[in-house]
């Protein structure tokens, strides 16, 4: 018979310490008595299990309590743990070993677990507590609050706190369509997270999409209507601002009631007092999470803390109590408001004090800063980015160590830096900045770089799922995946173990060497390339939008029509199948094509009138466009209709392909402009619109040397001279900044057109799967080698292809159509956007089902399937739920093969379902609901 485990709280950290004790098999399992184990019963206070607080804010945008669940179908069951949902604990009685619930339940335990979180903070205000006043911490608050603003007198809300929850709370006011102000007592917002610049920068995002911001003043009183409702927020300045709803997000405080009254040691601010091994002062009760004050006196308020606390406790809880928590990394990044914050180390010590200095970047016409502290040896202390955040995956590992290369190189927008280590640096970057073995690579479940060389020694690992399945690393949020990557390639070159050659198990062909196959063979399907040179199996994630992207560019030789004509919608990722971007969510983002960043007064306000209509979050992007968020699976084929009667027509911020050409006004307005940048970059972005290329690419003009435009930070750079353009390539920003070479000078405009031309159509024949031209021109020799390569090739015609390239764009610019409206003209295409019938599905009539393309089915219980048919007819269905993320996309992602197994790669983030079982392939914990299709 095994001991008992009582836990207070079934939140997020107490779901993660049952997960984290099924991984080290010590839990009961009611199959095998004879196992021992933990028997253990959860004492929860809400009415539904563990669900993910960290997205809280999808529920404002329609996602449901089941999909933010973190409960996995029949874990509880699996392991006979009692979960008590709305009936929390009461009383301890640490002397019997007691706890008793509100039930009158009384419960014996061998060990007892407080998960019990925190409250949110309601600072003693008059009229607090009338109608009108929530406070934004679970599922229930996000519903009372949507009911009440959903009539229609409430129109304006205030929330009470700038920091990272109230202003997820001022998005969520806006979602909901009211006016808001956001009021923070001290003198910027998010004080614990960024410095006075990084505020300023966030402060002007915020303030451009419409909310006023209100900081170095506090909250007074609330005024009440005489109908008892709040009618106005009080400042302690004197200001009144008018409001029908006041949001109290004014910080949080442990919840440690329970241990207060039972006589268990309760820091002088709060929070439960734990060891190193999260043990109380009581030795058979534990803390963990925002409850606990830790041995480095802070109390938590981060979900990655408390997940490494339940670490601790299920270490211990199982016998071997290797695991310390003496303290978290609290760096973090996140998007607010459609503005990306990150904050790593200590990034507040003043400079100058013990010799630590500042490097600063800031854009106020972007609303981008990014600072980073360095000690007085050069060592990264910490750093604040705010506006982009790319560079944060290259940084972070370096908290506390030397960088490796200038600080510049990784928060200015374009340098002659090289490529650095991080979420994309290129695999060669591992070898010549090589991360320590301490550095954790993966954030989302802790691993360092030596855990994952460990792994890869240790099981003879040769690629990421190997990696995945291991050690979790990659199974998150993915960001870590091009890390990853280098780390593998590193120790494979090591090792002498030569690289897997070729996309996959399906094929032993390169990216280049299936165009070329393609090309010269005139092969038209994937079907076709699978039977003479695939290696067996259906296809995966990896090779179908590759095979995709090449028939997509090659198109107008093969004589293929639309991407999602016939076999090639299966093959598709979900952003080229629905021709829009999945976001985390589930939902889509639009953005129309502004060639050049020109657009019409009337085209604006028809932009607006589909955002307001539809509810959608508006967002003027880096690339000069407008962009349109929230938008569900089957609304886009109405709001294309919509653009398109505007003139308006697809941007392709979806595809591997051209995204944008920027401008600056050029000689039209400047007066130092040399050249009409703004026409240039509407015919490059016209002539270029639609092509399919390895990875995405981007375009910029600047009118003169000023480079306004930042031209030279893009794969294709023109910059006016008094004698023409000049053509600078392979460009890029982000975390790993390159400047463009200068590939030609003083062209002019037809010149200019047949070089970038040529360059494009020789990239796309050389490049290899999501290889940038930055990182392509890297491998044929870089700045010099490379660069000269080029010049032989695409100046001097060193191969003789030059006219080739040149007619082949040609036949692309003749062929092009606008994909938005291919598809509103094809019922088949459309057809795509709904769901099947399940009731048919269920008899039989699976008609519908393309082989390889799932459809989503609506169940009886209103939840729902994500159902697939393979080439034989076979066919599959699973939860559409994906579990890693929450959001209802299983259905659209690429069907295929694994080892001779039917799968399912999830859009979100590439984690491998079977589809016989619904297991994850790369975290077997995981797993998808089977569902059953027989009558």
């Amino acid at each position: 018979m095994g001991q008992t485990l009582v836990v207070i709280g079934h939140g997020m950290v107490g779901h993660r310490l049952l997960q984290a004790l099924a991984e080290r098999d010590a839990l009961a399992d009611p199959t095998r008595p004879e196992h021992g184990g933990w028997q253990v019963t959860v004492l929860a206070e809400e009415e539904r299990p563990a669900y993910d607080r960290v997205h809280l804010s999808a529920a404002f945008t329609g996602s449901t309590g089941e999909e933010l669940s973190l409960v996995e179908p029949g874990f509880l069951e699996k392991y006979g743990i009692d979960l008590r949902l709305g009936d929390p604990a009461e009383l301890i009685d640490t002397t019997a070993r007691t706890v008793t619930a509100r039930s009158g339940a009384v419960l014996g335990y061998d060990s007892l677990v407080l998960a019990t979180g925190s409250y949110p903070f309601v600072p003693p205000i008059d009229g607090a507590d009338a109608e009108g006043c929530f406070t934004y911490r679970t599922l229930d608050d996000v519903e009372a609050l949507t009911a009440y603003a959903s009539a229609a007198e409430v129109r304006t809300g205030v929330v009470i706190g700038g920091g990272l929850l109230g202003l997820e709370a001022a998005g969520a006011l806006r979602t909901l369509g009211l006016a808001t102000h956001v009021v923070e007592f001290a003198p910027r917002l998010m004080p614990l997270q960024v410095d006075d610049g990084g505020s300023a920068a966030l402060r002007a995002t915020i303030e451009s999409m419409g909310v006023a911001v209100h900081t170095g003043v506090g909250a007074a009183g609330v005024q009440i209507h005489p109908d008892g409702r709040a009618q106005a927020l009080r400042l302690t300045s004197g200001e009144e601002i008018g409001s029908d709803v006041v949001v109290f997000s004014a910080g949080v405080r442990p919840r440690d009631r329970l241990a207060r009254e039972c006589g268990l040691a309760v820091g002088d601010c709060g929070g439960v007092v734990v060891d190193a091994h999260c043990r109380t002062s009581d030795p058979y009760v534990y803390a963990i999470g925002e409850c606990a004050q830790t041995v480095d006196g802070k109390v938590y308020g981060l979900v990655a803390p408390g997940y490494q606390m339940a670490e601790t406790v299920a270490e211990a809880l199982a016998g071997a109590g290797e695991l310390t928590f003496t303290g978290a990394d609290t760096s973090t990044k996140l998007k607010l408001m459609g503005a990306d914050v990150a904050s790593f180390g200590d990034p507040f010590a003043p400079e100058g004090r013990d010799g630590a200095v500042s490097v600063v970047f800031s854009d106020a016409r972007e609303g981008v800063y990014k600072k980073l502290l360095l000690g007085p040896d050069g060592a990264l202390l910490g750093g604040i980015l705010v506006g982009d955040a790319e560079a944060y995956g290259s940084l972070k590992p370096h908290a506390g160590r030397q960088l490796p290369a200038p600080p510049e190189a990784f928060i200015l927008p374009s340098t002659d830096g090289v490529a650095l280590p991080g979420a994309d640096a290129p695999p060669a970057t591992a070898g010549r900045y090589p991360l320590p073995d301490d550095a954790v690579v993966c954030s989302c479940h802790n691993i360092t770089k030596g855990r994952v060389r460990e792994a890869v020694v240790a099981e003879s690992l040769t690629d990421i799922g190997g990696i995945k399945k291991c050690t979790k690393a990659g199974t998150g949020c993915g960001g870590c995946i091009g890390t990853l990557q280098a780390v593998l390639d590193a120790e494979l070159a090591a090792a002498c173990i030569e690289k897997p050659r070729g996309l996959c198990e399906h094929f032993t062909l390169t990216r280049a060497e299936i165009y070329e196959k393609i090309r010269t063979e005139r092969i038209r399907s994937f079907s076709e390339l699978l039977e003479s040179y695939g290696e067996g199996g259906e296809g995966c994630a990896v090779c179908k939008p590759v095979v995709a992207n090449v028939l997509g560019t090659l198109a107008p030789d093969l004589g293929i029509g639309h991407i999602l004509a016939g076999e090639q919608a299966a093959l598709q990722d979900s952003n080229d199948l629905f021709l829009a971007n999945l976001q985390k969510d589930g939902t889509y983002s639009v953005i129309p094509r502004v060639a050049g960043g020109e657009i019409t007064a009337e085209q604006v306000i028809a932009l607006g009138e589909v955002a307001r209509d539809y509810g959608l979050y508006t967002k003027i992007t880096g690339a000069q466009r407008i962009g349109l968020f929230g938008v569900r699976q089957e609304q886009l084929p109405d709001i294309w209709r919509r653009l398109g009667g505007a003139g308006f027509e697809s941007g392709q911020a979806y595809g591997k392909s051209l995204r944008a050409v920027k401008s600056c006004v050029g000689s039209r307005f400047c007066r130092f402009g040399q050249g009409d940048s703004i026409q240039l970059a509407i015919d490059l972005e016209l002539r270029y619109r639609g092509l399919r290329t390895p990875h995405k690419f981007k375009g910029g003009v600047s009118g003169c040397l000023r480079e306004c435009a930042e031209a030279r930070g893009k794969d294709i750079g023109v910059i006016a001279t008094a004698n023409g353009w000049n053509l600078y390539v392979s460009g890029n920003g982000g975390a790993t900044p390159r400047h463009a070479d200068l590939l030609a000078s003083d062209l002019n405009t037809a010149e200019l057109f047949a070089m970038t031309d040529r360059f494009l159509m020789y990239y796309i024949r050389t490049g290899e799967r999501l290889e940038r031209t930055a990182a392509w021109i890297e491998r044929l020799g870089g700045r010099t080698a490379g660069l000269d390569h080029l010049k032989a090739v695409l100046i001097e015609d060193s191969l003789g292809i030059c006219a080739e390239l040149e007619a082949q764009m040609e036949r692309h610019m003749s062929a092009y159509e606008d994909e938005w409206s291919a598809v509103l003209e094809d019922p088949a295409a459309l057809e795509r956007f709904g769901t099947v019938d399940f009731a048919a599905a269920a008899e039989g009539a699976t008609q519908s089902l393309e082989p390889g393309r799932g459809r989503t089915a609506v169940l009886p219980d209103g939840t729902e399937a994500a159902v697939f048919k393979d080439r034989a007819g076979e066919v599959y269905a699973v939860g559409n739920r994906d579990p890693f993320s929450g959001a209802d996309v299983i259905a659209n992602g690429i069907m295929g093969s694994r080892d001779g197994v039917p799968v399912v790669a999830s859009p979100m983030h590439k984690q491998v379902f079977d589809l016989r079982t619904g297991i994850c392939l790369d975290d077997p914990e995981v797993s998808l609901p089977l569902v059953d299709l027989k009558p």
